[in-house]
């Protein structure tokens, strides 16, 4: 569907209801204000346009000197409904401590009995990836395809918190509304069956070649067939050790 035509409240310019900013004038045109999905709204809409959500954006404030890991500008501190959350003016990426990233994790998830299914994304392997750093400790954060499947790569200081580019956060809460965190335990149970049966036939396997082969030829060097046995045992013995059992 193609996005509502508007004008810059500014400049008059016509632009379209998912610009963030005026292409002509370069004012602001839309910022986060959705307290259900932390989609971003159209100035002086009421509703969220993805969730249909009323707006809720309480006053900004100064993040009390924390900047943005990409633009290097003072975030500043807004409430969305019981969240609160520092945003960057300029690429609207939004940072976003541990305990409140979890809480809306768990509120979304309870969310997402009857609203769909989840589809796994492709991560977009032409974009230019970079490690950023923590606004608080400025060591460089971790980058995570959050649930392993959503296709949401974001950027995570395990002390801190976590930093959403444009719209990744929305991203996330529609996945995890579309049941994508029950998917994603359910394959990664999957995953580690698949894993666990390999490694018990692998285990079989090196049983059953020690009990063929002869003993009395243990010490033969000469005889590949003790020779592949002992190879066996030896390889099955450090993986035991190694913790791959």
């Amino acid at each position: 569907m193609a996005a509502k035509t508007l004008n810059c409240p500014t400049c008059g310019a016509a632009v379209t209801g998912n610009e963030a900013s005026c292409r002509y004038c370069g004012a602001r045109l839309a910022t986060v204000a959705c307290p259900g999905c932390f989609g971003m709204m159209f100035a002086g809409s009421k509703h969220c346009p993805h969730c249909g959500s009323a707006a809720s954006r309480g006053p900004s404030e100064d993040a009390m000197g924390v900047s943005c890991p990409d633009c290097d500008v003072p975030l500043v501190r807004v409430g969305l409904g019981e969240t609160m959350l520092s945003e960057c003016a300029r690429c609207f990426g939004i940072w976003l401590d541990t305990a409140s990233f979890n809480r809306i994790c768990v509120e979304r998830e309870q969310q997402a009995a009857v609203l769909g299914r989840a589809v796994p994304q492709e991560i977009d392997v032409n974009k230019a990836w970079r490690y950023i750093p923590c606004p608080s400790c400025k060591h460089l954060m971790h980058r995570v395809n959050f649930a392993s499947q959503s296709g949401v790569i974001i950027d995570i200081c395990k002390d801190h918190g976590v930093w959403f580019e444009r719209e990744e956060l929305r991203k996330i809460v529609e996945f995890i509304r579309a049941g994508g965190m029950a998917e994603a335990r359910e394959s990664q149970i999957e995953r580690l069956e698949r894993e666990r049966q390999r490694l018990e036939s692998e285990r079989q396997e090196a049983t059953d070649a020690v009990s063929r082969a002869d003993p009395s030829i243990w010490g033969a060097r000469d005889d590949d067939g003790a020779n592949d046995a002992i190879r066996i045992t030896i390889n099955s013995i450090g993986r035991l050790f190694s913790g791959r059992w």
